[in-house]
């Protein structure tokens, strides 16, 4: 099969960077081609909410030298991603039709938790030693110039994924509004950090023993690559990360450009980076820090790789982001028996409904997250819990959800208690909606009474087979209900059929 050419471009809070790749079906991904440049949109953004046409024309220009350098290669695509700098600038839009107008450049904001998907899965196809590690209890400790995300894994299961402190550019701009010596820096720092790092262990880290600490970014690679002196350049122990760790602190902003070998501007974040990981090592307890060497480029080409089917992963990712949300509905007690049918009944309707709903495969993941999630407001309240739920979807991060696909299914949940109202959502809402109600329906009396029964279309019929053989009175009652919407939305309605034993 032929080989192809594809482009990374990260638009960052500290550097544009562009990754030239060759992807192969037969030996993967390899890397021929790596640009950088350090610019400060982070500081911009972080200081005064929008980034100044200084910086836009700059940006510009460098991204215009990437385009030349892709149409030197002959890259067959592209993609083209920015992150919390530009998230968070309020003047985003202008700025991105800026690059589009005069570099032909489209480039996408993504969200947070896309942004640390792609990086996980990048980690990943590290396979076998990724694999290897997370068998024991395992953290991620993604310390970005933005935010630091921090995530555990259990039993190759993802627990949780948060984004829990800053990153190292706001708190090196923290500190430069405060007058401190190398001292009371060390203490500031840890003081921020601690503030959000002791509530994550008092939610997360009870009873977990962490082994191993994946380390992601440049900082921590720098770190690692001191402490080992080139016996292990990918990893360190928690000892020789304590050596060198004491060794930063005691130096000079020069004498560290000189003993750690980086420039300026990558010395004033070293630190505060240093002292995020040291914290992070010290609350989890883990004995060795691997650092995968990966950028978000990284992740970008292996994304696409992905969903061109040219590349296959081992790990199983949608299993995560289904895990994340089953631990937010645990978090509030609705993980239960009952959670787990109407999951599972959505999950079957969908593929029962596949030549009649016309949605895409991504739609399930949707759906079955907003099943397992559906509940989680009557932790506030039992009575129109549904806008509670919405409320707590919008607030959590669903790893690998971008922000359309978590408010999409926020109003699946929301309109499952309400009145469905057309001008305030799409047709992919509205079949999502009707699933979900259906789906409830089949367990109203949370008794998963029907947990065994087929499903298929016949003729204008979604038929519901059962042989339970005790009453379900109840069932027919709510499924009758739901199903004038459901006809609605598909043009056909649901039917429950249940086959007596003789």
């Amino acid at each position: 099969m032929a080989n192809h050419l594809f482009a990374a471009i990260d638009v960052g809070s500290f550097e544009l960077e562009l990754g030239i790749y060759e992807i192969s079906p037969k030996s993967g991904i390899r890397q021929i081609d790596h640009l950088r440049h350090v610019i400060a949109l982070g500081r911009e953004t972080y200081h005064t909410g929008k980034i100044s046409y200084r910086l836009v024309d700059e940006m510009c220009r460098v991204l215009e030298d990437f385009s030349k350098v892709m149409k030197g290669y002959r890259v067959e695509d592209y993609w083209a991603c920015a992150t919390s700098a530009m998230r968070e600038a309020v003047n985003n839009q202008i700025i991105l039709d800026q690059i589009e107008v005069r570099t032909g450049i489209k480039v996408q904001i993504i969200s947070n938790s896309e942004q640390r998907f792609l990086s996980y899965k990048a980690i990943a196809m590290k396979a076998s030693e990724f694999e290897k590690i997370i068998q024991k209890g395992t953290a991620i400790a993604d310390v970005g110039f933005g935010s630091t995300q921090l995530s555990l894994f259990d039993k190759d299961s993802l627990v949780t994924t948060q984004n829990i402190v800053p990153g190292v550019l706001k708190i090196r701009d923290i500190l430069s509004t405060i007058q401190v010596n190398k001292t009371q820096e060390k203490s500031v720092v840890e003081e921020i950090i601690d503030h959000e790092l002791i509530k994550f262990k008092k939610l997360y880290l009870r009873d977990r023993d962490i082994k191993h600490l994946i380390g992601v970014g440049d900082t921590i690679m720098i770190l690692v690559r001191k402490a080992s002196e080139g016996d292990a350049p990918d990893r360190m122990t928690r000892e020789q990360f304590n050596q060198v760790y004491d060794q930063l602190m005691s130096l000079s902003a020069s004498q560290i450009e000189d003993t750690f070998g980086v420039n300026e501007g990558f010395a004033s974040i070293l630190i505060p980076s240093a002292i995020i990981y040291n914290r992070i090592l010290q609350m989890t307890g883990a004995e060795m820090v691997w650092t995968p060497g990966i950028r978000l480029c990284d992740g970008v080409v292996t994304e696409y790789a992905q969903q061109n089917r040219w590349l296959k992963f081992t790990h199983d990712f949608e299993e995560d982001m289904l895990a994340a949300a089953r631990n937010t509905a645990k978090r509030y007690r609705c993980g239960n028996a009952h959670v787990l049918c109407v999951e599972n009944m959505a999950a079957r309707m969908f593929d029962a409904m596949k030549k009649y709903h016309g949605l895409a495969q991504r739609d399930r993941i949707l759906l079955r997250i907003a099943a397992i999630l559906y509940g989680c407001g009557k932790y506030v309240t039992m009575r129109n819990f549904a806008d509670c739920s919405y409320n707590i979807i919008m607030s959590t991060e669903i790893i690998g959800l971008s922000q359309n696909e978590r408010e999409l299914v926020a109003n699946v949940v929301r309109h499952y208690q309400d009145e469905y109202e057309y001008d305030e959502a799409d047709i992919r809402t509205a079949k999502l909606t009707a699933m979900l109600r259906l789906a409830v329906a089949l367990d109203v009396s949370y008794k998963q009474k029907l947990a065994g029964c087929r499903m298929g279309v016949r003729g204008d019929n979604l038929v519901i087979s059962t042989e339970y053989p005790g009453d379900l009175s109840l069932e027919a009652m709510t499924v009758g209900v739901c199903a004038g919407f459901f006809e609605e939305i598909f043009g056909i309605q649901p039917m429950l059929k249940q086959k007596r034993r003789v």
